[in-house]
């Protein structure tokens, strides 16, 4: 089986960290060609900082890093150091990496890598906002057509919103740069918070990642340690959920996943539900489905394969 050409566009946040670390352990399955960082949970010299860190962990420093948007399209910057703490990656013991950015935007590297590989064999896979991919897709019209799919963390429907009554943190940040990702005509897979607060780092799950006993596993049980608090007071729930690595779980495992082909909107306009993704989860429109919105996940086989892949590493 040839490994699938993917690019991870991400906002490193301890979930984007575990993420990062199971596509980095799963190298026969995934070709990740570069990761490129976008500003969202903290400000963009963090987040690039975060990636290049995790790439360290995973001792995969082969891996290009690059910098992107340091903004949304249209909108000041909304970060999340409330949930991820100062750096992003709060909880476990942080340094200075080693591995250094390579040089370019990460918006030229998209839209480059695209162009080099042959058509419908890139796959993109963001974990922040869309801001990078919204970028490209606007300087580079020609990309969308060679693009595999774009497997995104984002957006809600059932359980509204995470940081608006309305609205999830990633599609809020840049709406706009949603808007356009979701109009371009690419095949959509999106993990919502409808699959994602299923996914639970409950203290059990966490234990078994520890006892792996690795520098990697140690690293993401300390994170998950840090990044659990915030969920558990909030939701109740029994652990942080895991977003972002519903991502690449799907990528490897889509049989983990169920959802519906359906029609998404971004709202832009709206002061009371800006960001929203109004899913029409219910076919009650006539408008073309335009996304693949999972509705659930088996937790148990998503942990299982976390726990796996950080084996290997």
């Amino acid at each position: 089986m040839t490994a699938r050409k993917i690019i991870i566009d991400t906002d490193p946040g301890q979930d984007d960290a575990v993420a990062l670390l199971l596509a980095l352990a799963s190298p026969e399955e995934l070709e990740v060609l570069g990761i490129t960082c976008v500003a969202g949970n903290v400000p963009l010299e963090l987040t690039q900082k975060n990636a290049r860190m995790i790439c360290e962990v995973a001792s995969r420093t082969d891996i290009p890093v690059y910098a992107g948007c340091d903004a949304p399209l249209s909108r000041p910057l909304v970060t999340a150091e409330h949930v991820h703490g100062k750096t992003g990656l709060d909880g476990p013991e942080l340094w200075e990496p080693e591995l250094q950015l390579t040089e370019g935007h990460a918006v030229d590297f998209i839209i480059h890598s695209l162009r080099r590989h042959a058509p419908g064999t890139v796959t993109l896979c963001p974990l922040g906002p869309l801001t990078n991919i919204a970028s490209a897709l606007q300087k580079a019209p020609d990309i969308a057509s060679r693009i595999k799919e774009i497997v995104l963390m984002g957006g809600a429907y059932f359980e509204v919103g995470n940081v608006t009554p309305a609205a999830e943190f990633n599609i809020y940040v840049d709406p706009e740069a949603a808007k356009v990702v979701f109009t371009s005509g690419v095949p959509l897979v999106v993990m919502p918070l409808d699959v994602t607060h299923k996914a639970l780092a409950t203290r059990p799950r966490v234990e078994a990642i520890r006892a792996l006993d690795t520098r990697a596993a140690h690293f993401t049980a300390d994170m998950l340690d840090f990044f659990e608090r915030f969920d558990v007071a909030k939701y109740g729930s029994e652990g942080g959920p895991l977003h972002d690595p519903c991502v690449i779980a799907y990528l490897l495992k889509p049989e983990l996943f169920s959802g519906r082909h359906v029609n998404v909107e971004i709202e832009t306009q709206s002061e009371l539900t800006l960001g929203m993704t109004v899913a029409d989860w219910w076919d009650v429109t006539d408008r073309e489905p335009n996304a693949m919105f999972m509705g659930d996940v088996d937790a148990d086989g998503f942990f299982a394969l976390i726990t796996e892949r950080l084996a290997k590493l």
